[in-house]
């Protein structure tokens, strides 16, 4: 563990000013907030400092060693540094204040000698939006917030996603991330437990060549490159007060394909319905279709249904792995994996069909 001087020096470095370290304290605790999410990549710690007589409360993050991408000290430097250098590109995400590293000796400097990288963002207050799908689920009743935010969200992807780049090959890198990429479709299939009673080594398999098919469908789409969040999931979502909000975690870059955003939230409204009754009804089909009509009527974007298959099938995988839920019951994980491979059968996205898409 790095100790408290270090970290006073660093800051102190950092702001150019003596800073005093006041407290640090682990900011997650998953067992505690969310039972049903199991795992997260690396717990954050808030930091609270104090310079000129002011305090204020800073997020450094570390990545956890290990699967999906992360094995080596240079992958999870990727991550931190593009993290940093896209974070403060984004309208309402967070600000990332440095990208620094822990040192053999425990003390905390530039990167020459380099143990482990870590990010340090700016602390905001704010309740993360599955709080709000929680209560829905409990409560099984939709409040006018709910319908403000679900709007705020689509219209914040429906703004950035205007946002345009003429970059073929980042276009086709992007498609090909998300079927080749740690984090992504094979990463994740990678990291299911290889014991599971509800799912076979085939299904995998045929899922990865479905996806396979579908990159050669979409990867020339090279108009559709887009300013994205790629993470956008109602973790990474933080609400003040009515529909005002930040977002957090920017990940695998700013540019990308805007069904990365649109399935990574609507899916999991898909995902609390389930949990709910089994199926998709309100007060969560409400939520979902509002939220895709409205993105739908801001973009005119109706070719994002004809090229969003193989992100649901993502979002669907990350949903199903027992890594992440090693609580949801067997038979909304049978689902879902109906889910993912219904979708991919399909040449257009129906929002209205979605119960269909459960079924064997």
């Amino acid at each position: 563990m790095v100790k408290i001087a270090a970290l006073k020096d660093y800051f102190s470095s950092l702001y150019g000013d003596k800073v005093e370290v006041i407290s640090v304290d682990g900011l997650t605790d998953f067992s505690a907030r969310d039972e049903l999410k199991g795992f997260g990549y690396g717990q954050p710690l808030l930091i609270e400092i104090e310079r000129e007589g002011k305090r204020e409360k800073i997020v450094l993050h570390t990545m956890r060693p290990g699967g999906f991408g992360h094995e080596n000290l240079a992958d999870r430097a990727s991550s931190m540094l593009l993290a940093h250098s896209t974070f403060n590109r984004l309208p309402k995400h967070v600000p990332s204040l440095d990208v620094g590293v822990f040192l053999n000796d425990e003390s905390v400097a530039s990167v020459g000698r380099a143990k482990e990288f870590f990010l340090l963002d700016k602390y905001v207050e704010g309740r993360e939006y599955y709080e709000d799908l929680e209560r829905i689920k409990s409560e099984g009743k939709l409040q006018k917030v709910d319908h403000e935010r679900v709007l705020a969200l689509s219209d914040y992807l429906a703004k950035i996603h205007r946002v345009k780049k003429d970059d073929p090959s980042l276009y086709s890198r992007r498609i090909r991330d998300l079927l080749g990429h740690g984090e992504c479709i094979m990463g994740l299939i990678d990291g299911y437990p290889p014991d599971m009673d509800s799912v076979s080594r085939d299904f995998f398999l045929n899922v990865e060549i479905k996806c396979v098919k579908w990159r050669w469908k979409i990867k020339e789409k090279k108009e559709r490159l887009s300013q994205v969040h790629g993470d956008f999931h109602p973790w990474n979502v933080l609400f003040q007060d009515g529909s005002d909000f930040w977002v957090l975690d920017r990940s695998r870059g700013e540019w990308g394909e805007p069904a990365d955003d649109l399935t990574a939230m609507s899916i999991n409204y898909l995902f609390f319905s389930l949990q709910r009754s089994g199926r998709l009804e309100d007060p969560f089909e409400t939520l979902f279709l509002k939220f895709i009509k409205n993105y739908l009527e801001k973009t005119g974007d109706g070719e994002i249904l004809r090229v969003c298959a193989p992100f649901f099938a993502w979002r669907g995988l990350v949903l199903a792995n027992p890594v992440w839920y090693p609580n949801l019951p067997r038979e909304i994980r049978k689902k879902l994996f109906n889910f993912i491979v219904n979708v991919l059968e399909e040449e257009e996205f129906d929002p209205k069909n979605v119960n269909s898409y459960f079924e064997t």
